[in-house]
């Protein structure tokens, strides 16, 4: 059995800074990005993940792809 996989959809989220918690520590929260293109290559998808954090007026971390895909059999 030959099993496909075909990609659906693609987001991208960064985590931006919500605060701290109890011990002082910073705790982050995800700003979603839906609609990337499924042929976005990762460069650019990092590219615009940086441009994006650096117009931000808070703290962020790290920016995450998530792609869904369709699993067919062939």
């Amino acid at each position: 059995m030959a099993v496909s996989k075909v990609l659906q959809t693609s987001s991208m989220y960064i985590e931006i800074e919500n605060g701290t918690d109890k011990l002082g520590a910073t705790v982050y929260k995800k700003k979603n990005f839906s609609g990337v293109k499924t042929n976005a290559t990762p460069e650019n998808v990092y590219a615009v993940a940086e441009a994006i954090k650096a117009v931000l007026s808070v703290g962020t971390r790290d920016a995450f792809l998530t792609e869904t895909s369709k699993l067919a059999n062939a």
